[in-house]
């Protein structure tokens, strides 16, 4: 009798923990979820959707990359090659040079560009007038919602010969300058044009994540007699870090995927040496050139030098500051 108890006992034990690590398990916690909340899943089927078709279906084109792909063949029909392309392309004149300036351009904009939003934001929440403060908010967003051709052609009204900056130069009795025929020109206006266009919209994260600071940490702080850098640097800096991580973390990723379009408007053949990067040489070779397998080897080696970068900060990231994306 005690043997059957126990045993009853033991199965009632074993029958409990299998029910709590099923209540546990992701799977089951996901449709409890689903079930209490089945419209807002609902509302994600659209965007579910379109990443399926314009992200993951799309990658199936990576296979053109290792054939000599022919339209008429298809994905099926084409010969596979191997690493054919990949190795045409690192022995090629272009590739070094084309690698070399994406490389320099992205570090660039990490250096320059990242930290302006979070300088921008520190400055805006430092302001005591709303009213002021709202409408330098406003002012420094503008420019985001510029499209990139109007942005361009600022540039090259502001930069041309007989532009404002040149007739500036001339005022000073200086020579002036065809910034748009001197290719080390051209990385400097990219950079800060892209600063000009981002730093207010990029500003806004960092200020809402300044809002959720308890203002009892800076009270504390006045009341040890710190200073504003010093709140900054102790209270405001800390406490806005993990938001700085993963936002560095996602501009890594894309280290190697330098903006086409405004490249593609600003360049040309005059500075193409330092202007050329790997968006618009894929162009140039899978659409001008119609060569499709050899530019979809170029744009798979991109991703991967992305995917590894994103991995790497992501591991550096966690290991100093304690944060990472995932």
């Amino acid at each position: 009798m005690n043997v059957k108890l126990s045993s009853i006992k033991t199965e009632g034990k074993d029958q409990e923990a299998d029910l709590i690590k099923r209540k546990l398990s992701y799977s089951y916690r996901l449709r409890r979820s689903v079930a209490r909340r089945p419209l807002l899943y609902l509302m994600l089927i659209p965007g579910m959707v379109w990443f399926v078709i314009f992200c993951y279906w799309p990658m199936y084109g990576i296979v053109m990359g290792f054939q000599d792909y022919d339209w008429g063949k298809g994905f099926f029909g084409s010969p596979f090659v191997g690493l054919k392309h990949f190795i045409r392309f690192f022995n090629g004149v272009y590739a070094w040079r084309i690698i070399r300036n994406t490389l320099v351009i992205s570090v660039w904009t990490v250096v320059f560009g990242f930290p302006a939003p979070i300088i921008l934001a520190l400055l805006i929440n430092e302001m005591r007038n709303n009213t002021y403060k709202r409408v330098v908010q406003t002012i420094s967003y503008l420019p985001y919602f510029v499209s990139t051709v109007v942005v361009v052609g600022i540039i090259f009204n502001l930069v041309s010969f007989s532009g404002p900056i040149n007739a500036f130069l001339v005022r000073m009795g200086q020579q002036p300058i065809y910034f748009m025929a001197e290719s080390g020109w051209f990385r400097p206006i990219y950079v800060l044009s892209g600063i000009w266009q981002s730093v207010g919209w990029g500003s806004i994260i960092y200020i809402a994540a300044m809002a959720g600071i308890n203002p009892e940490l800076y009270e504390a702080a006045i009341v040890d007699g710190a200073k504003k850098l010093q709140q900054v640097r102790y209270i405001t800096l800390p406490s806005i870090m993990p938001t700085i991580a993963i936002l560095l973390i996602l501009q890594i990723a894309s280290f190697m995927s330098v903006g086409f379009e405004k490249i593609y408007l600003l360049y040309n053949p005059i500075i193409l040496e330092k202007a050329d990067v790997i968006a618009t040489y894929v162009y140039r070779e899978g659409l001008v050139s119609m060569n499709y397998s050899y530019a979809a080897a170029i744009g798979f080696f991109q991703s991967v030098v992305n995917l590894i970068l994103l991995l790497t900060a992501n591991k550096i990231t966690k290991v100093f500051t304690e944060h990472s994306f995932f």
